[in-house]
């Protein structure tokens, strides 16, 4: 079975501009974005959904929500406000087989999604 998008980035066989990168994570703009400010943040590690996570992993992610937090900040959104998106499954909408967490911002989004 091929590796999906993610894992394909994360060994370096698709070429991305990585906004954040350390031993656990990485970061980098969405290929699609619904807002001016739209990054993926994926664990290095392989988990196709937030269901293959189990206690050991509750670190992950809060580290995941750390980084957001931080590139909210440098991205010039974190004080008019952002929105955090795990996706779970086919019916969640999530398209891409790994674990990710979307940080959408700036512009108002009261209106879109949930």
């Amino acid at each position: 079975m091929k590796p999906d998008i993610f894992c394909q980035i994360v060994a370096g066989d698709i070429p991305t501009e990585w906004l954040y990168d350390d031993k656990e994570v990485l970061a980098f703009a969405d290929i699609n974005p619904q807002a001016p400010v739209h990054i993926l943040i994926i664990p290095k590690k392989h988990f196709a959904t937030l269901n293959d996570l189990g206690e050991i992993d509750k670190g992950l992610l809060g580290h995941m929500m750390l980084v957001a937090q931080r590139l909210a900040t440098e991205h010039g959104i974190a004080s008019g406000g952002y929105r955090l998106i795990i996706n779970c499954g086919a019916h969640g909408g999530q398209v891409v087989p790994h674990l990710h967490l979307h940080l959408l911002g700036g512009r108002e989004l009261a209106g879109d999604m949930c």
